[in-house]
């Protein structure tokens, strides 16, 4: 799914540069979504959890755009997404099925400047994602990872079923300081430990961290999903402050 809430913007999408982005790579990540692989000349260094406009222009003048998270880290002119596909939408079906290395687009960002982990972050963080939801969350599992920082990660993933989940083998390897537990929704691989169902305070208690060590938490995901997990945070003892969210819905795909 892409972006449908835009808070906390550094800069207006209109004060930043359109730049062409060649696609180089694109591997499959489940059943619906497929992550892209960009060289984008002059591209600006982003923050893990911030976001990128996409537009296509057709060659009779039509031209659409979209919103989607960066799913990688800060890597010089590289820029990673992850599209999931909306039925009968009008711009994931073709960036899924249609592009080919060597084809353009354009990007604008990066966008976003309250939904962002930064490295020199030291407090615990809590990552909570919602299906599609994960994309902003692993661009800062993997800046963690690519600078070596040292702050303590807890990812709690929720998905209908195992065959949604995304970036599986990455996450399955784990790296240490991170640890990860998955939610699942409709239907859960054999001798799974929790029931289907979803996500409940006793999830955030198990996986997360005590309101006492005040973490920051990082909340993404379809507006339901979110809403329920900041009102769970909040009862726990949370700080509303320490609590980011972002929500996601459908968009013309």
């Amino acid at each position: 799914m892409a972006r449908a809430a835009v808070p906390g913007r550094l800069a207006p999408p209109q004060a930043l540069r359109w730049l062409v982005a060649e696609l180089v790579d694109r591997r499959a990540e489940s059943r619906t979504a497929r992550t892209l692989v960009f060289d984008v000349p002059g591209w600006p260094a982003h923050l893990a959890g911030q976001h990128v406009d996409v537009r296509l222009t057709a060659e009779d003048g039509y031209s659409t755009q979209r919103s989607y998270s960066v799913a990688s880290a800060p890597d010089g002119d590289r820029v990673e997404l992850t599209i999931q596909r909306v039925a009968d939408g009008e711009v994931s079906p073709y960036l899924m099925d249609v592009m080919e290395p060597g084809d353009r687009v354009e990007l604008r960002g990066p966008i976003g400047g309250w939904f962002v982990w930064r490295p020199e972050q030291a407090e615990p963080v809590l990552l909570v994602g919602g299906g599609s939801g994960i994309v902003p969350l692993m661009s800062m599992v993997r800046t963690r990872g690519a600078v070596g920082g040292r702050a303590p990660f807890r990812l709690l993933y929720s998905v209908r079923e195992p065959d949604d989940r995304l970036y599986a083998p990455e996450l399955l390897r784990g790296e240490p300081g991170l640890g990860t537990e998955y939610l699942y929704t409709r239907a859960a691989p054999p001798e799974h430990p929790r029931q289907v169902g979803r996500l409940t305070a006793e999830d955030l208690v198990r996986g997360g961290w005590p309101a006492d060590r005040r973490p920051m938490c990082y909340v993404c995901g379809p507006t339901g999903f979110v809403e329920n997990a900041a009102t769970l945070l909040t009862a726990l003892g949370h700080d509303p402050d320490r609590i980011r969210t972002e929500r996601f819905g459908p968009s013309g795909g």
